[in-house]
């Protein structure tokens, strides 16, 4: 059986397939050779072409399989075979026995034409090998899936036989040493951080328990089970993460807080670090933002055709104040730099106040707050009204002195954008008025209040229908004498079992009237805001998240999950 019946290059074979020029070829081959890296990578990295696009069209020109390995379950007859170390060299992850040739291997290649790596994983498997095509970062993220535990449990057996080297390294603090990188905690630092990476993680908790710590992934808004490993490893995990931070060593009795810069999958990511002392030692918490991920087009956001028209109309005031508002995680900081990047004009001055700044936009003026020289919401606000602002975004309003002076700034002729912490969007109305901000004043400023929450959506590939119970009838709101047929989360190999993949928003979204504004200026409660509100179009979070459990978008769990503070 021939597997390897055409001996061309990738970059001839790129350019036969109209991915990429000749030109282009000669400038990666010339970068190349003072980079080092792989072709492809380089192709990538000069941005001529992406990993999908050249995996399609190795299908195509060579007739091999595309295999997408994160809906594929690799029996574990298949992972004893090749160690992690020799897959990641290679970029290569076998993943099953040919059906009918029980002695050929198929083997998901981001290179089939690497016949070094064919013959390497012949030799250490004696079998032969049928490559299929697939991207480095599927791959990438399969050897994580299947071989994470295995990996941490030799770092943690390097560790113990390196323990005294490894504390001398570390107290040099000469990081950019071979010797340090290559020490096992900074590999199972670079490991964990890696994995939530790729897991699309949004936060990763490494936690100290009685004997032992464990290290926990939030995917969609939820926390995972989590892998748990010897306690002997917890000191020296905490002092590198310490050091990446740029956190102070020596100091275990105070919380801290830093941050890390971290490329994986040639994506930059923006790492906050947080370590915090308990009753059994320091408990980290990292939180992953792509330096890429907050510069979403409005139309990803989730908003419906109607709630879009809502959006643009409010966001095309030439003056006013636009309050995003929501708990935690639910998607507030996204939204906004998704306002701003529309609002990115020439001929547009375009100031924010963060803390922190967590995406870099170019053509927008960003100032990061600082507690310990005073550079605080309210006093970069009282500057940056010296310097000729057009539009002006405010990381969040925390204290009266903010509200007031960004209230002021949306009456003198600005745009202001800023988030607050509310459960709905009549409700911040109520919360404005409480920290102190003057009815006529708010009620004139306002342009306009959405309020969202995440919803995880359910996994398409094995959701399920099911006659719906009584009890959900009634949280739906729908006769309980009718049937009624709902989806459920069942959990796949596509979503790691899940049930769901992926998260979508929800939005309440309040324009302003004549009604509302009179409403705001007698002072009225925010039921009675809340209902003009909605006379007037304005369709509540509540009702937002039924319609998706009804389409089969989401599930009751996760209606009552997003809800249950709105009862």
């Amino acid at each position: 059986m021939e597997f390897f019946n055409k001996k061309k290059r990738l970059g001839d074979l790129l350019i036969d397939a109209g991915v990429i020029t000749e030109d282009q070829l000669a400038s990666a081959l010339a970068e190349q050779k003072t980079n080092g890296q792989k072709l492809g990578e380089t192709l990538i990295d000069l941005g001529f072409t992406t990993e999908v696009e050249i995996a399609n069209a190795l299908h195509r020109q060579l007739g091999y399989d595309y295999v997408i390995l994160s809906e594929r379950r690799i029996e574990q007859d298949i992972l004893k075979l090749v160690g992690e170390e020799i897959l990641r060299k290679h970029s290569v992850m076998p993943f099953e026995f040919k059906q009918g040739y029980p002695n050929v291997l198929r083997l998901a290649m981001s290179n089939p034409l690497d016949l070094i790596a064919v013959d390497d994983i012949a030799i250490i498997t004696n079998f032969q090998i049928e490559p299929a095509v697939a991207t480095t970062q599927d791959i990438a993220a399969a050897i994580d899936r299947y071989y994470g535990n295995i990996e941490a449990l030799k770092v943690a057996q390097r560790y113990t036989q390196e323990r005294d080297s490894l504390i001398k390294t570390e107290q040099a603090q000469e990081l950019g040493s071979d010797e340090v990188e290559n020490a096992p905690i900074v590999v199972l630092v670079r490991s964990i951080i890696e994995q939530g990476i790729r897991q699309r993680a949004s936060d990763i908790h490494i936690e100290p328990l009685d004997e032992e710590f464990r290290v926990r992934y939030r995917i969609d808004g939820v926390l995972s089970k989590g892998r748990r490993y010897n306690m002997s490893l917890m000191p020296a995990i905490i002092a590198r993460i310490k050091i990446i931070s740029g956190m102070d060593i020596s100091e275990k009795r105070r919380p801290q807080d830093g941050r890390i810069t971290m490329t994986v999958g040639r994506n930059e990511y923006d790492i906050r670090s947080s370590v915090l002392p308990t009753v059994y030692g320091e408990k980290i918490v990292l939180r992953i933002a792509s330096k890429n991920g907050f510069t979403m087009d409005k139309r990803e956001l989730g908003f419906t055709e109607d709630e879009l028209e809502s959006y643009d109309k409010m966001i095309s005031q030439p003056h006013g104040i636009i309050l995003i508002t929501g708990p935690t995680g639910s998607g507030k900081s996204t939204t906004l730099y998704s306002m701003i990047t529309s609002l990115n004009r020439e001929g547009v001055n375009l100031i924010t106040i963060e803390d922190p700044v967590e995406a870099h936009i170019i053509g927008v003026n960003q100032i990061q707050v600082n507690e310990r020289i005073n550079l605080t919401f309210a006093s970069a606000l009282r500057s940056i009204l010296r310097q000729d602002p057009d539009i002006i975004m405010i990381g969040e309003i925390r204290d009266k002195e903010t509200a007031e002076i960004a209230v002021k700034a949306s009456i003198t002729g600005h745009l202001v954008a800023s988030t607050i912490h509310t459960n709905s969007a009549a409700s911040t109305v109520t919360r404005m008025m409480d920290m102190g901000v003057e009815p006529y004043l708010f009620s004139e400023a306002i342009a306009g209040i959405i309020a969202q929450r995440l919803v995880r959506k359910l996994c398409p590939h094995c959701k399920r229908k099911h006659e719906a119970t009584d009890t959900e009838k009634h949280i739906m709101g729908y006769s309980e004498t009718k049937p009624l047929q709902l989806y459920e989360a069942v959990g796949c190999v596509k979503c790691n079992d899940s049930g769901y993949s992926g998260r979508i928003g929800i939005y309440e979204i309040l324009q302003t009237s004549g009604r509302i504004r009179e409403a705001i200026r007698k002072k009225w409660p925010t039921d009675a805001i809340a209902e003009i509100a909605e006379s007037e179009g304005m369709k509540p979070l509540r009702l937002r998240a039924i319609d998706l459990v009804f389409d089969g978008t989401t599930t009751v769990e996760e209606l009552l999950r997003i809800s249950i503070d709105d009862e």
